[in-house]
């Protein structure tokens, strides 16, 4: 594996992890945008007399799951991956920072210079605020490039590191990602509530643009590479080159027959479904039932993040290393479950609270570190970007679903200030049950089949 790449970039070492270093980045920003509105929802929420935009819990649930719409019903995530496949991660990868930079600049503009008022009767969603519609119009044109930069970077990842460092290379991406998420969790409220409400979408938007800055730097390391593989013709047998193998639609039915893919996906659609709208709900979570102050709220959701942004790695490195991919998946998938359980039980001790964050944080870093890894030993290289967007196309379904559903039970559950949250826990319970389910039986399933996810990434 190592000869099959000795005359290109890809096997100097300080090339393919300073590209690991500028796709991570481009992707970090992204995740600043995801997140940044997820700890103002208790701002949100207040009446615009009081600094606030008067929405509704329901509403925020409707714009957080808004950045799936167009993912799931204009399947625009199957065209990401065809046009990832056709036409190369150079080309799509600016396109999603393009897409992405928009979205986040018009829900900036919203925010900024638009009131909540009047009420608009959007089909399937209901009547709710011109605001919040015209908000989640734009984070749904954000999701667009946000998921197709996701599926980008994991095929920039394959291409570069096949053979070598992949495990630790995704594990450091995802670390950067949560750094992302942490920083927007961390930081959003104390800047919202010192320099006003629109203050924090603003830095991500500007983070957006200097992602997009950074990747067409990639480009041009990524051109190079080309050029190289170009050279060496006769060796068609290196990941690289089968990156360069024509797409076909007819190649996918042995990925589409292969039940292993199907676990995978089932896992991912479980277990982000119950973690990311988790993240969405828990900064008022930790307001309304541990009492924490507003403006430390969002530092206790951030604790999750902060911690996978040192364990990825690790995990990553011992997946690269030693192996039991699937093992760490089954484990992460309990851990997740057993929190979310102990969340939804009775008690308001914030020492609980951080506590669980941290055991949550342990497993946001240890399925991710063997999960991401694990798709390209089922799936082809050349159809990888395709096989992608189909797991963050089914992804993309509950990312969208769930927060609507959960914003729903939270308005039922509230009465006056005061806020029930023991169903909505136990709904992300049961989803968590979902994601051990199918993490044991991908286990069993690699016993079976010997797909090679128990094995070490490093050959």
């Amino acid at each position: 594996m190592r000869d099959e790449v000795k005359n290109t970039i890809a096997n100097k070492a300080w090339a393919r992890w300073t590209v690991l270093a500028i796709v991570s980045f481009t992707m970090m920003a992204g995740y600043v945008v995801a997140k940044e509105m997820s700890p103002l929802q208790f701002m949100l929420e207040k009446a615009a007399g009081d600094g606030g935009m008067g929405w509704t819990s329901g509403e925020f649930g409707i714009f957080a799951g808004s950045r799936g719409f167009f993912n799931v019903f204009l399947l625009m995530l199957f065209v990401g991956g065809i046009i990832l496949d056709k036409m190369g991660v150079r080309f799509t990868g600016v396109l999603s920072c393009v897409l992405m930079l928009a979205g986040a600049a018009a829900v900036y503009g919203v925010i900024t210079y638009t009131s909540p008022d009047p009420m608009w009767n959007v089909p399937l969603l209901g009547t709710i605020k011109r605001q919040v519609a015209l908000a989640a119009l734009g984070f749904a044109f954000f999701g667009i490039g946000y998921e197709m930069c996701g599926i980008t970077v994991s095929k920039v990842v394959v291409r570069w590191f096949s053979g070598k460092e992949m495990a630790l290379a995704m594990g450091l991406q995802v670390a950067m990602a949560r750094l992302g998420t942490a920083l927007a969790l961390g930081l959003s409220p104390i800047i919202a509530l010192k320099w006003g409400l629109p203050r924090p979408i603003l830095i991500g938007v500007f983070s957006v643009g200097v992602g997009l800055i950074a990747y067409l730097y990639y480009c041009t390391m990524d051109r190079r590479l080309d050029k190289e593989l170009s050279a060496d013709t006769q060796n068609l047998a290196s990941p690289a080159a089968q990156d360069d193998e024509q797409f076909h639609f007819s190649d996918m039915k042995l990925t589409i027959k292969n039940p292993g893919f199907w676990l995978i996906t089932l896992l991912c659609l479980f277990y982000y479904s119950a973690l990311y709208p988790f993240l969405d709900f828990a900064t008022k979570l930790m307001i309304s039932k541990y009492g924490v102050d507003s403006h430390l709220a969002g530092l206790i959701p951030a604790i999750l993040p902060f911690t996978s942004i040192v364990l990825t790695p690790l995990f990553g490195g011992w997946c690269d290393k030693k192996g039991r991919g699937a093992t760490m998946m089954v484990i992460g998938s309990v851990m997740l479950t057993l929190v979310l359980i102990i969340f939804a039980m009775p008690g308001n001790a914030s020492w609980l609270a951080v506590t669980l964050m941290c055991v949550l944080g342990i497993a946001f870093s240890l399925l991710p570190a063997a999960l991401w890894p694990a798709v390209p030993k089922i799936v082809p290289m050349k159809q990888l970007g395709t096989s992608y967007s189909i797991i963050y196309y089914i992804q993309n379904i509950g990312l969208m679903l769930i927060p609507v559903l959960i914003g729903k039970v939270l308005e039922r559950n509230t009465v006056g200030d005061q806020v029930d949250y023991t169903h909505s826990l136990i709904i992300f319970a049961i989803i968590g049950v979902g994601a051990i389910v199918t993490a044991s039986l991908l286990l069993w399933m690699d016993r079976k089949r010997h797909y090679g996810l128990e094995d070490p990434n490093i050959s």
